[in-house]
This record gives C-alpha cells, sequence and structure tokens, in this order.
C-alpha cells in the first residue's frame, strides 16, 4: 500500500523551564512560539507551547511541554527541525544558551545536520539540503 502521507504527525519536547525553553526555540529557530490551551483531561500543572505550523502543509509540528510526569533530557527521541541552512540556525544556538553537540555535517544526497543541545538538557536536529 502506497503511503499518502508521512507517518510523523507530532511531537512534544519535555522542558523543566518554559521560559527559558520558549525564548530558546524562538531565538535558535527564529520564529514565534504560540502559548496553547491545554487539553481537557490532562493533568495538572501542564503548560504547553506550540511550534509554529501551517495547516494542510508537508512535515509535522509539535510543542514544548512541562509536565510533572515527563522530564527533559538527553538519550531519548531526537527531533530534526527543517531548516534553510542549518548553519544559521546552529550560529544562534550557543548566544541562546544553548550547545552545539556536533557542528553541521553531510549525510550525502540527503543534505546536511547538526545535533545540538538545548536549555533544557534535550539534544535536537536540525537539517537542511545545502
Amino acid at each position: 500500500m502506497a503511503r499518502k502521507v508521512n507517518v510523523g504527525t507530532w511531537f512534544e519536547i519535555y522542558v523543566g523551564d518554559m521560559d527559558r525553553a520558549k525564548k530558546f526555540y524562538g531565538t535558535v529557530l527564529n520564529e514565534e512560539m504560540i502559548d496553547m490551551e491545554v487539553p481537557d483531561g490532562s493533568e495538572g500543572g501542564m503548560k504547553m507551547v506550540s511550534f509554529p505550523w501551517v495547516e494542510g502543509a508537508p512535515n509535522a509540528s509539535g510543542a514544548l511541554v512541562k509536565s510533572d510526569s515527563m522530564q527533559p533530557g538527553a538519550g531519548g527521541t531526537l527531533v530534526y527541525f527543517t531548516c534553510e541552512d542549518c548553519k544559521e540556525e546552529e550560529s544562534r544556538v550557543e548566544k541562546a544558551g544553548g550547545k552545539i553537540v556536533q557542528s553541521k555535517f553531510p549525510i550525502g544526497e540527503h543534505g546536511h545536520c547538526s545535533i545540538c543541545m538545548d536549555t533544557e538538557g534535550n539534544v535536537f536536529g536540525l537539517h537542511s539540503m545545502k
């Protein structure tokens, strides 16, 4: 059966300090982060901030989530953000309080990646074709 959509649909990055994480990702990605209403039935004290999205466009979107039941940290899921040139976003990581784990490197015909760490200790990737 031929797939008509990508498998990924949504991601969540768990954070300890929502204001700090919101500022970090807004700065690195040069995007406005969007405060979300917490879904009914979710645990008390949960906060969510969404990455920007375009309705009906390809790729997945997601949110930063502060939750007592989930903690941030390296070694879990690795989320990659689409970039025009990942070196540009990478150049903003340390200024925003994060760390560069592996500077921009080629991945053959699939473009380039950078691996970084946010202010919460989460590792994430930046991906671009150039």
